[in-house]
């Protein structure tokens, strides 16, 4: 019997094998979901940066009623943008993303902050592999 199980394992392992590329290959996700990934987290990095302390000048606080909720409303636009300074790089079973925004005036004395961040994607999963972020433009 041994002989036997020996040459069934020469058959399965490789069908077993070839059926998890495959699920990784298929589970690759696509830019759109990326682009809901990067919205949620530059959200989070905007209310953190943004809202925080030393966030907006004076007069914007008095106008600025619940920055929080304004940075949320973003979301959609915040994605778009990270999605447009994005690279991709497929390589079939994973997909690594280079993002590279920021470091513009968007108005007087409010400079948004630069953020470079390299993310992989895979099994339907985005893993934050290396991020910074600064004043500056991005190189």
């Amino acid at each position: 019997m041994a002989p036997s199980s020996s040459r069934w394992s020469w058959v399965l392992w490789p069908g077993l094998i070839s059926a998890a590329v495959a699920t990784l290959a298929w589970s690759n996700p696509p830019p759109r979901d990326f682009e809901d990934f990067a919205a949620d987290q530059l959200v989070n990095l905007a209310v953190k940066d943004v809202c925080g302390p030393q966030g907006l000048p004076m007069l914007l606080q008095l106008v600025v009623q619940d920055c929080p909720k304004l940075m949320l409303s973003q979301r959609q636009s915040l994605g778009s943008l990270a999605r447009q300074a994005s690279r991709r790089w497929n390589f079939g079973l994973f997909s690594l993303y280079r993002t590279d925004l920021g470091g513009l005036t968007g108005l007087p004395g409010l400079a948004l902050p630069r953020y470079r961040a390299l993310t992989l994607a895979g099994a339907g999963q985005f893993l934050i592999l290396q991020t910074d972020s600064g004043p500056g433009s991005p190189r």
